[in-house]
């Protein structure tokens, strides 16, 4: 699916000369994308965000840095993604709410540009309560729908939220978050609408599991018209156990973890349920890629890279594009 320059309330002035990241050439292209989270780390240790990341070399458009994410510290997310670009991998670094006021994310922002970062994912986060520090004073100085129109604001205007003039603008696509399964779900797709007016270009979803639920979310999004002012890319997760589905099902806000996920991997032996969680992965992409609109796939394991690229390799979305280009000579 192509999409022309959005239009209307938060789209852009028209992208001039601006830098397009490969991920945005490539949707507005009409290819179907394929992204991977970066697990998190806890190490100062470039080694160790390389070693993690050299399984998706090649075989995804963009790799996901994420910001702390459940609400415990990790690696910063700029730094993880600067290091993933130094590797040849192009990063998606995204930017929660939860821990900076607008000061600290306008010149986050403009680093993440300054480092040649190209995609920017704006998100609320999750409230503290939910981490290992919830003795933390939560900022929320903005939530992601004010974020993205700031991230507009300044690549397109060329000013900080005050009105300052920037001495250039920075240059990135713009991404947002939504949870189809989060009540009330008539909602979602009015909310999804509500952040592509504020600025969203490209969305990743909440891990999808409930087809039928995202396939409903999809046709209303579609109705709204969402579809053709912005891409949609389902998240899908590779459970490695019935231990983290569970963890899933019970521990994590808006995911909708089906009870026949859990009960599957629960009937085959512990030592055999990694296997189990990608074949479960595989079935559902090859739901998923059928419902119209989608524009991608973005996978998901913690701490199994491995398993996204066999899941990648195994789904027949090899070769990619992008990776071709490179190999040839015919792209940065």
């Amino acid at each position: 699916m192509g999409i022309a320059e959005p239009n209307g309330a938060g789209s852009s002035n028209g992208t001039g000369g601006r830098a397009h990241s490969g991920l945005e050439r490539m949707l507005r292209g009409g290819a179907f994308v394929v992204t991977a989270e970066l697990s998190a780390l806890d190490s100062p240790d470039p080694e160790a965000v390389v070693r993690m990341a050299e399984p998706l070399l090649g075989r995804v458009d963009a790799v996901n840095c994420t910001d702390n994410p459940g609400a415990h510290t990790h690696l910063s997310a700029l730094a993880a993604a600067h290091i993933v670009q130094e590797m040849g991998l192009e990063a998606n670094v995204q930017f929660a709410c939860r821990d900076r006021n607008r000061l600290a994310l306008q010149a986050d922002i403009l680093g993440a540009a300054a480092l040649g970062i190209r995609n920017v994912t704006m998100m609320t986060g999750d409230d503290v309560s939910a981490g290992d520090h919830p003795e933390a004073k939560a900022v929320y100085d903005l939530d992601s729908m004010h974020l993205l129109r700031i991230a507009r604001i300044m690549r397109d205007q060329g000013t900080y939220l005050s009105g300052r003039k920037l001495a250039a603008p920075p240059s990135y696509f713009i991404g947002a978050v939504e949870n189809p399964f989060a009540p009330p779900l008539d909602f979602r797709p009015h909310r999804l609408m509500k952040k592509i007016d504020a600025g969203a270009e490209f969305v990743q979803t909440q891990i999808v599991f409930n087809v039928p639920r995202f396939r409903s979310f999809m046709a209303a999004a579609a109705d709204l018209g969402a579809l053709e002012r912005a891409f949609v890319v389902p998240s899908l997760s590779i459970p490695r156990s019935a231990r983290g589905a569970r963890f899933m099902q019970a521990k994590v806000p808006g995911l909708d973890v089906p009870d026949a996920v859990v009960r599957r991997l629960e009937g085959v032996p512990p030592e055999r349920q990694q296997e189990e969680g990608l074949r479960i992965a595989l079935e559902v992409f090859e739901e998923v890629r059928g419902i119209p609109g989608i524009s991608g796939v973005h996978f998901i394991a913690i701490k199994w890279e491995e398993g996204i690229a066999r899941a990648i390799d195994e789904a027949g979305l090899l070769p990619r594009p992008r990776a071709m280009a490179l190999a040839d000579g015919r792209g940065s």
